[in-house]
């Protein structure tokens, strides 16, 4: 919340400025901010109260279910959308359930919609808070008051490095001091999921605040300040760079996965086959096909060259979370709420031959990591498994978190696997035997010191 009062605030010095310069109000810098702040939770995508949305432009100016026109450009008064903010019923006033918008902000409105009720963003189909501009993000604390859950990890391309989520920042750590040695900032409040390029020069980064803002994020790695590659009306979840690194797919809780190219970082796909969230994506091996897991109890597997739905895998019967190529092949290996690890093939989405869904879990499983003929998982029990693909069996497992492990990352040597707790606890593990290396707080400045296992 802190983030959108800071856009709000923004937004009224710019009218002020406006008012004293004679400047138009602009609907992108000025208007939408107040919009989504203010409205869009009762009349976004998801939800239409009345039978009305404004998360775009587009919608904006159809009417609801009143069929009064909500915007007469000119005219406020016969504006439905200026009549309800202005309505002195509480209980027809908009928005409900709040307070009044300010005095300032109505009257920058009711200029707007006087002035022409203009338009000047690049795209009237596009979401309100893809308009805006950039917010500044709160400055992360210097020394954190307690851990903070580790949600994302990934190695550096040397394996010297690990990068963590934090809170409003990305953090990289040096792996033998354990000690962090850059701190990314400007980055929204939760950080769901982050992957390195193929040559280590960029770092992805799936962001956001869940039901007010997401963001996907692309970082060279020499330098501090994000690029914003999209931004969303709800959280990412996931960004995945495909094996030659010239492309990134990612998926969030719009219920879509978008495929950006990473040298212009524009977005040249858009597929739209899920009705939940997308939690997860993963490329094959070689580069030629997608695959996702949803919160709609379905993983999908996709023709990346043209976003063409290859088959859907219905066998979970519960969110799934986790999705990887396995083996090698175009086997696809995916997990869930459903406490299994499946096993199916892209083709036909169906299970493979002799491969019956795998159990034992105590619990839901976060996340699933795919290396050779090995699957990784992490679960809620604070377990980590390792399974083959081929033959699809239990292998070894890793026990020693006190808390969920929310993010897994495989060193570029497959010699040390970091696995993150939801009590802000990092373990370095030796992948080949399951013994303890490191562990360590990952929350700069946080009181407990760093625990070195010989």
């Amino acid at each position: 919340m802190r983030s959108f009062r800071l856009t709000i605030l923004t937004s009224l010095l710019a009218w002020f400025a406006a008012s004293v310069q004679g400047a138009e109000v602009s609907f992108s810098r000025d208007i939408a901010p107040i919009l989504v702040a203010k409205c869009q939770t009762c009349h976004g995508a998801e939800k239409a109260k009345g039978k009305y949305r404004l998360h775009t432009f587009d919608w904006l100016v159809k009417p609801g279910s009143s069929d009064e026109a909500p915007l007469t450009p000119g005219d406020p008064k016969k504006s439905e959308l200026y009549r309800l903010l202005v309505e002195k019923d509480p209980d027809s006033r908009m928005p409900q359930k709040d307070d009044p918008l300010p005095a300032a902000q109505i009257a920058l409105v009711e200029r707007w919609i006087k002035n022409g009720a203009k338009f000047d963003g690049a795209d009237p189909k596009l979401d309100l808070v893809s308009l805006m501009p950039r917010q500044q993000h709160p400055t992360p604390p210097e020394n954190y008051p307690q851990p903070l859950p580790v949600t994302a990890l990934a190695f550096s391309t040397n394996g010297q490095q690990l990068i963590s989520s934090g809170y409003h920042e990305i953090i990289i750590w040096d792996v033998a001091s354990l000690k962090p040695i850059k701190r990314i900032k400007n980055v929204a409040t939760e950080v769901q999921a982050l992957s390195l390029s193929p040559d280590g020069k960029l770092l992805a980064a799936a962001t956001g605040q869940s039901g007010k803002l997401g963001e996907l994020l692309l970082i060279p790695i020499d330098k501090d300040e994000p690029k914003v590659l999209a931004t969303l009306p709800d959280i990412a979840l996931d960004a995945k760079f495909s094996p030659d690194g010239t492309q990134l797919a990612a998926g969030g809780s719009d219920n879509a996965i978008r495929i950006f190219d990473v040298a212009s970082g524009k977005e040249v796909r858009k597929i739209e086959q899920h009705s939940d969230w997308v939690m997860a994506v993963a490329w094959s091996p070689d580069g030629k096909r997608l695959a996702s897991a949803s919160r709609d109890k379905t993983a999908r597997a996709y023709d990346a060259t043209n976003g063409e739905m290859l088959s859907a895998y219905m066998s979970h019967l519960e969110p799934v979370f986790g999705v990887v190529f396995a083996d090698g092949t175009n086997n696809i290996a995916s997990v869930g709420r459903d406490q299994k690890l499946h096993l199916w093939k892209a083709d036909d989405g169906k299970a493979v031959k002799d491969s019956k869904p795998l159990g034992g879990f105590g619990g839901e499983i976060w996340r699933l990591l795919g290396n050779g003929n090995e699957l990784i998982t992490g679960d809620k029990s604070r377990e980590i498994r390792v399974y083959n693909a081929q033959p699809f069996k239990w292998n070894r497992t890793f026990s020693s978190h006190n808390d969920w492990v929310q993010a897994l990352a495989l060193s570029p040597d497959d010699k040390t696997l970091a696995s993150g707790g939801h009590d802000g606890e990092v373990i370095l593990w030796n992948f080949a035997d399951g013994k303890i290396l490191q562990r360590f707080i990952a929350s700069p400045g946080y009181r407990t010191a760093v625990a070195k296992v010989k």
